[in-house]
């Protein structure tokens, strides 16, 4: 920043002052020439021809310099075919005539003609009454003076934008340095929050960091609570796996004859904790994801096509708008959609209903079937893991646990209640909508 803000500095105070240093020096150039021209102007109104036809003045420059040899101020007359008709400060020398003008206007230019002095030359063309002659006027001055006068501007403007210059680069430097002081704090804090000094950026950030800081404080919350369900899930599975384990080991210590019966029972068993724990910590990895987005009507026509392989006796229809999408990802929402509809199937009539509707920020998912339904007191208990109402179909116990803790990890919910058109159980689910 400090280098980007030097570099700008420098190229416009180089482009201002070139500027700067053009438009005065043809300013005080532009006022000695109209000094000049006032002198020639001068002359030209107080010459006339004398009878040999010769310029003659009917009274002399006012400037004693005219009188003084080498002066630095001089005029000449000068016609082709004539004599040229010098001041006294000329002395010895002549001014160079040079070409014919096309014009009668005044010119202006710079000579060396002169090998120890550099002249500004004023010069015009005039035919003097009672003259066929085009007659030359010039008046010639020294550059020293006005030479000097551009040195000391020269000066002037280069020491001014110099300590423009530092003035604006020390500024930028305070200002660099200064602006970024918060920076420098939100380090510290960090710092200190690795070697477990503090659990959050606690120090007041000025207005234009204090997002940042707050975004930081949220990033490190959620990865928190992330940890904090990764030991909880690990506590909890370890728990689950205890208790089997220590039926097999049991078994085995005893020497027991049904040991191969008991080991396939609890195997069963910690495997269920297994799946259950895993789907959820899938779960938990994805909705940290900003960009989780599933199209919820893909995922469901999929799960359907599937599900009805299984129960080919099975009805499915679905209703809805088909546009909707949900912040969760689409392996999780499947694995919701799939395990509520094949109850569903399994345990319903041959009717399956789904509709799919947007309300309030989130996406209602009611599946309905023609079942004999679920006593209501018993809807709350149907949640917890390993729970089976019905004994006498194969399953595992853990899909509606599966599906409570996956929606509640993306903040939504799951409901039981009773189907009003098909009469059985109506399950309602609802995801948050990212349309």
């Amino acid at each position: 920043m400090i280098v980007i803000a030097a570099a700008w500095i420098l190229l416009l105070l180089a482009g201002g002052g070139f500027a700067l240093d053009r438009v005065l020096s043809a300013a005080v150039t532009r006022n000695a020439d109209d000094q000049l021209e006032y002198v020639l102007n001068a002359l030209i109104l107080a010459s006339q021809i004398d009878g040999e036809g010769q310029v003659m003045f009917t009274r002399e420059a006012a400037d004693q310099r005219f009188l003084e040899p080498n002066s630095g101020l001089y005029w000449q007359v000068s016609a082709p075919g004539q004599e040229p008709f010098p001041s006294r400060s000329l002395w010895d020398r002549r001014l160079a005539y040079g070409g014919k003008h096309n014009d009668l206007g005044v010119h202006y230019y710079d000579s060396k003609q002169f090998r120890d002095e550099a002249l500004r030359i004023v010069e015009r063309d005039v035919q003097l009454p009672g003259s066929k002659v085009r007659w030359r006027f010039q008046v010639a001055q020294t550059r020293a003076g006005l030479d000097e006068q551009i040195k000391v501007l020269r000066s002037t403007i280069f020491k001014s934008f110099a300590m423009l210059g530092l003035g604006l680069f020390v500024l930028a430097i305070l200002q660099t340095f200064y602006g970024l002081w918060p920076l420098r704090k939100v380090r510290e804090e960090i710092a200190r929050m690795r070697a477990g000094k503090a659990r959050q950026v606690e120090r007041a950030m000025p207005n234009e960091v204090a997002p940042m800081v707050e975004e930081l404080n949220a990033l490190i919350d959620h990865n928190e609570r992330q940890a904090e369900e990764a030991r909880r899930h690990a506590g909890n599975l370890a728990h689950a796996l205890k208790t089997p384990l220590t039926v097999i080991m049991n078994a085995a210590t005893a020497q027991s004859e049904d040991l191969a019966e008991t080991v396939i029972r609890e195997a069963r068993t910690m495997r269920r904790q297994v799946d259950h724990h895993l789907a959820r910590a899938r779960a938990v990895g994805r909705r940290g994801s900003a960009h989780s987005r599933a199209d919820v009507w893909p995922s469901l026509e999929s799960v359907e096509r599937a599900v009805s392989r299984l129960y080919r006796h099975v009805r499915f229809d679905a209703d809805g708008p088909k546009d909707l999408q949900v912040h969760v990802e689409r392996q999780d929402l499947d694995e919701m959609l799939g395990n509520l509809i094949e109850n569903a199937a399994k345990y319903g009539g041959g009717s399956v209903f789904v509709t799919v509707r947007a309300l309030a920020g989130f996406v209602e998912f009611l599946i309905e079937d023609d079942g004999a339904g679920i006593p209501e007191e018993q809807r709350v208990r149907i949640f917890d893991r390993g729970v089976r109402l019905d004994t006498g179909k194969p399953g595992t116990g853990l899909g509606m646990a599966i599906v409570r803790d996956v929606a509640e990890i993306y903040e939504g919910t799951v409901s039981l209640e009773e189907s009003e058109d098909l009469g059985g159980l109506l399950v309602r689910l609802r995801l948050p909508a990212a349309n």
